[in-house]
């Protein structure tokens, strides 16, 4: 073969993402990088697609629903959470006349 591979490159793609390294800390306090890990439909990415491990899956879901419950992120689809709700009964009684 000889020792000339300049022009050779990998022909494998990593499993996971390099953007985040395994010491990476997913904060609940910021929801610009957790909003990449939810779908249009208000779903957690599972880590087959979102490219984590399976640690960092679970901090990234337990920063999710931390941040949700902080009201940093939505709950469901923009759909879901401007639905229009039917008018509520006023608890004010009325009288027959």
């Amino acid at each position: 073969m000889g020792g000339d591979e300049k022009g050779m490159k990998k022909n494998y793609r990593s499993k996971f993402r390099p953007d985040y390294p395994a010491e990476f800390e997913f904060d609940y306090k910021d929801p610009v990088t957790l909003g990449r890990f939810i779908m249009e439909s208000g779903k957690i990415v599972p880590s087959r697609i979102s490219k984590l491990s399976s640690a960092q899956q679970k901090h990234v879901a337990a920063a999710i629903r931390k941040a949700r419950s902080l009201a940093l992120l939505p709950n469901g689809t923009e759909a879901y959470d401007t639905f229009e709700r039917p008018e509520t009964i006023s608890p004010k009684p009325f009288s027959v006349e």
